[in-house]
């Protein structure tokens, strides 16, 4: 499959499978890929329940405790418990909503950083002030704070990136299973070492986070403090019993809360901006459009502001149907036999879908390799069409059981952040170089570069300095 599994799976599906269904045989496994709308909706919607599950790996329980996470666990009725969980006390809309303030405050942390940067004719390296927004972002929501207070900030990003390189990363038991249990996996162990090291960092992490919050409630006599912002963490503890959950259990959520919420928002944000810089037009179209959004006398903008920035949704749209953070989204496993247009699939067989090459299809999409936002506006051919799962021909999240369920918790920091970066600052590129878009395959897919930009206060932004 090479250094791009998703491109090549796309080219071969093009040589092969109609740009429908095809069958790949990778290592020993067979795969079946999905690489068209209709095939999509066939194994996401018609056949959802009994392509649902996941492929289990020796490296991902290490990681995941168990599994008992959301994004790699099987499904079944754990799965199900720790979604309900998730979904209703983290993600929902009503709580994503309530994070707002802190959205805002973490915003006006980062326009600050960069102003120091523009008023000192630096460049920004982008990649990690973004990075670090959605980090401390997720960290608030789920555990209550940011971890760069104590420094644990340096041992999450080090677990977080590592953990997402090897569930992303060739494994043998994922492509020759008989060869990974030869003599009690030996051939396993240097992957099972390293995971262990890995989850022994995510246990410092995750470890002081519950034992912070369950000395406060302990000493509040399990009833939180009326000042104390109730948290994911907080959440997990005071439903444990009911849930039946252990301790590792609630490792596995939160890591899993924390990897995915964190990665998501990064990705879209950090292409976002690097498409901006090679698109310049639709730059000065976005700046003036969220400049003119702005009512005088209002120095930042606020989330009630960006319901009158449609070029903003469209921009964003635009960056998730070229760059969708998993291109292939993570893989499903068929819970039983089951006939998808005319062809037989055994149970336990992996299943893929390409949206990559869904959204980059000429067929679908005019002009479909071009940055073209406003395609996603009245008149351009795709008005209407969205990622919330319902149109097939765009599914950066997926759809049906398995849709990524931090959707809208990404989303909401990605809009607020995206729309102050542009209105406070005009953006050059370090010498005028070119944006280079080449990328890394892994679990999401990453730029291979970072993201290195010169920000500029505007006019009217000097005019206020002065």
């Amino acid at each position: 499959m090479g250094a791009h599994p998703h491109i090549s799976m796309c080219r071969l599906a093009a040589i092969h499978g109609g740009g429908d269904l095809m069958l790949l045989r990778l290592g020993v496994v067979p795969t079946l890929v999905a690489s068209s709308p209709r095939a999509a909706q066939l194994v996401l919607r018609t056949h959802d329940q009994s392509l649902a599950s996941r492929p289990r790996s020796i490296l991902g329980d290490i990681l995941c405790y168990g599994p008992s996470d959301v994004g790699f666990a099987p499904y079944g009725e754990g799965w199900r418990q720790a979604k309900k969980l998730v979904t209703t006390h983290l993600l929902s809309a009503k709580k994503v909503q309530s994070y707002r303030a802190a959205r805002e405050e973490e915003v006006g942390i980062v326009i600050g950083k960069v102003r120091s940067a523009a008023m000192a004719g630096a460049a920004a390296e982008m990649s990690k002030v973004l990075s670090t927004f959605t980090t401390d972002m997720v960290c608030r929501a789920v555990a209550g704070r940011s971890f760069r207070e104590d420094g644990l900030d340096k041992v999450f990003k080090e677990a977080m990136d590592a953990s997402m390189a090897v569930l992303g990363g060739f494994s043998l038991e994922n492509f020759y299973p008989v060869l990974a249990s030869v003599a009690g996996g030996v051939l396993m162990l240097p992957g099972r070492r390293k995971a262990k090291r890995l989850r022994d960092m995510w246990d410092e992490v995750l470890d002081r986070v519950i034992d912070e919050h369950a000395r406060m409630a302990a000493a509040a006599g399990g009833a939180l403090p009326a000042n104390h912002e109730r948290d994911f963490t907080d959440v997990l503890l005071a439903v444990k019993e009911d849930y039946g959950l252990t301790r590792d259990g609630m490792k596995g959520i939160l890591a899993d809360m924390f990897a995915a919420g964190t990665d998501t928002a990064y990705l879209v944000l950090e292409y976002t901006m690097a498409e901006l810089m090679r698109h310049r037009e639709v730059m000065a179209k976005l700046q003036a459009e969220v400049r003119s959004s702005l009512p005088k006398g209002q120095e930042a903008i606020t989330e009630d502001n960006l319901t009158r920035m449609p070029y903003l949704k469209a921009v964003i749209k635009e960056t998730l149907r070229l760059h969708p953070p998993s291109p292939l989204l993570l893989p499903h496993q068929s819970l039983e036999d089951c006939e998808i247009d005319g062809y037989m699939v055994p149970a336990g067989m992996t299943v893929f879908v390409n949206v990559w090459a869904i959204g980059r299809d000429p067929s679908l999409w005019d002009d479909a390799e071009e940055y073209i936002p406003e395609r996603f506006l009245n008149k351009g051919g795709a008005e209407g069409v969205d990622f919330r799962g319902l149109d097939f021909q765009f599914l950066p999240f997926g759809s049906g059981r398995r849709m990524c369920p931090g959707m809208n918790f990404a989303l909401a920091s990605v809009e607020i952040m995206l729309a102050n970066l542009v209105y406070h600052f005009d953006w050059e590129t370090p010498g005028g170089n070119e944006i280079d878009m080449a990328e890394v395959f892994g679990l999401t897919v990453h730029r291979k570069d970072k993201l290195i930009l010169a920000p500029r206060l505007p006019c009217f932004a000097e005019t206020v300095e002065s």
